[in-house]
């Protein structure tokens, strides 16, 4: 691990990446003492004022601090993504163990649920599954982590695979461990650095999808601020009032690349064949 992070301090971008992760983690966080008004304070007198002066950063079309919404819009993303990610990863990591180590009927039966799912592009399917539970930020939160199951799973079954493979674990097999020690002392380990990478890629996903879901209705609900509900909300005064949808999608925009400059980062870091603490579990996604 000393080794992977003196490579990923070599990486200029993937520390920039990581400062504005930092940066929006702190603004979550601090939201209460950083947001300068309360981001459902309405004034219909102040309705789509410029940037600067009263509002740093505008006001919406109910005269609603921007500023405000956009600090308290970074709650639910990283709200919605951290979770979304946690259930991908928790149910992704069960299935892909199961199908990979067991192999037989088993892998056969999950894999095929897996390319079935799959089959479908992302958003219909996050489109659908909010549709069918209601939209919501619980069910955003939902349907965001239904999505990256399919993907994870393959994931860590193509590197269980591999890893079943290898010498030591059938060495370890050979002399009569069991199978919940090999899968806790030999493939796990080896797995979940890959896991970790893709969790980071993820979440730049999971961020960009729940705004998606946001902007079309179907998401996080009014009066909370949501970065993709502003934008949806903005979108109707876009030629008289720009800054109003431009602000939050600059926001998303700065989110999305950060986790991905520091996924990037993490799997040059961990790339075993630099010589990082990590295996073959490190697939892309």
């Amino acid at each position: 691990m000393g080794q992977a992070w003196r490579r990923f301090r070599t990486n200029r971008l993937a520390l920039a990446g990581l400062a504005l992760v930092a940066l929006l983690a702190l603004t979550a966080a601090l939201a209460p003492w950083l947001a300068p008004y309360d981001p459902a304070r309405q004034s219909l007198v102040e309705k789509r004022a410029l940037p600067g002066g009263k509002y740093l950063l505008g006001a919406d079309e109910f005269g609603r601090d921007i500023l405000s919404r956009v600090i308290y819009g970074s709650r639910v993303a990283l709200l919605v993504g951290g979770l979304s990610v946690t259930i991908a990863l928790a149910f992704g990591l069960l299935l892909g163990v199961a199908a990979g180590f067991n192999g037989g009927w088993l892998d056969a039966l999950l894999m095929r649920g897996v390319e079935i799912l799959l089959a479908f592009p992302y958003l219909l399917l996050a489109i659908a599954i909010v549709a069918a539970l209601g939209p919501g930020a619980l069910n955003t939160t939902l349907a965001v982590g239904i999505w990256g199951v399919p993907a994870v799973t393959r994931i860590v079954r193509g590197s269980v695979l591999a890893l079943r493979e290898t010498e030591y674990v059938g060495a370890a097999r050979a002399l009569g461990a069991p199978a919940p020690a090999v899968l806790r002392r030999h493939i796990l380990p080896n797995v979940l650095p890959g896991l970790i990478v893709y969790a980071t890629l993820f979440m730049a996903n999971a961020i960009l999808l729940e705004a998606a879901l946001s902007f079309l209705g179907l998401g996080v609900q009014p009066p909370t601020a949501s970065w993709g509900l502003m934008v949806s909300t903005g979108r109707d005064v876009l030629l008289v009032a720009p800054h109003v949808a431009t602000v939050p999608g600059v926001a998303i925009m700065l989110a999305v690349l950060a986790f991905n400059l520091v996924g990037d980062g993490l799997r040059d870091a961990l790339d075993p064949r630099l010589g990082g603490g990590g295996s073959s579990a490190l697939t892309s996604p």
